[in-house]
């Protein structure tokens, strides 16, 4: 499919999805939202691809923020549909995919932009990049999952003290609160995501999918994370994956997981 605001391709079992609005510094307006929506769920669908890799065009963003021109006059029922709709759409979606997201930020990851690399599952940052949640500064607060995602990451009084404060942080601040999982050069930045991917496609995806869904559940209201565990643990047994797995590990040989 040919996208207006994304760039995409496939080698191997790795998906790349590059957001492409470097004249925006890569901000998130409702076409690049929805775009990001069919890309994701196209790659979803490919049996083919087991690792997605987001990160931004340019040297300068990974996603800058949300495009503040589309929702500068809206009143209160616009401002709750356009939250609403958007985490449906992609934020939550992408925290939800079955195939692991690896977001490379390769630059500013402010507002939006920060609260998309959150929904992914694993954040690498290159050592020029910049963090941060600046909406108080015009007088709203994150309404894309931002008050919800970076406390579970960094803690209560942190998270509280980058919105309150609307700062941004650098990258060895987020490495050092857990925000991000490792920092290197943006010269180094796709090939260390491309490594990560690497790894984990050699497991099994379904498996993988299974694990998301548990650890994503300890963070729902009124869902007991733990049982969530079991019940997935339990459903393991019942797949060609886990007898491709065990079997593998018996006969001393690298497993070739179908994937079911």
């Amino acid at each position: 499919m040919n996208y207006t605001n994304l760039l995409t391709s496939t080698k191997g079992a790795i998906h790349y999805i590059t957001i492409n609005r470097p004249s925006k510094l890569n901000a998130l307006n409702k076409e690049t939202i929805q775009e990001l929506h069919t890309a994701f769920a196209e790659a979803e669908r490919e049996r083919i691809i087991k690792a997605i890799i987001l990160t931004g065009s340019g040297e300068k963003a990974f996603v800058a923020g949300a495009d503040i021109s589309e929702f500068a006059d809206f009143e209160v029922a616009e401002g709750k549909k356009l939250a609403a709709k958007g985490q449906e759409l992609l934020f939550d979606f992408v925290e939800q995919l079955s195939t692991p997201v690896i977001a490379a930020i390769n630059g500013f990851a402010l507002g939006g932009g920060l609260e998309l690399a959150m929904a992914c599952h694993i954040r690498i940052a290159s050592d020029n990049a910049k963090m941060g949640l600046p909406e108080v500064s015009l007088g709203v607060i994150p309404g894309y999952g931002g008050t919800q995602r970076l406390p579970q990451l960094v803690g209560k009084g942190r998270a509280f003290e980058m919105i309150m404060t609307a700062g941004m942080i650098n990258t060895e601040q987020a490495l050092h609160y857990g925000l991000v999982n490792h920092v290197t050069t943006a010269e180094e930045l796709i090939p260390l995501a491309e490594k990560i991917a690497s790894k984990i496609i050699k497991n099994s995806p379904v498996a993988i999918s299974a694990a998301i869904k548990a650890v994503n559940a300890g963070f729902k209201d009124g869902v007991n994370g733990y049982q969530a565990e079991i019940d997935a643990f339990g459903e393991s047994f019942g797949t060609a994956d886990f007898t491709e797995g065990t079997n593998a590990f018996l006969e001393k040989r690298k497993a070739d997981f179908p994937g079911e």
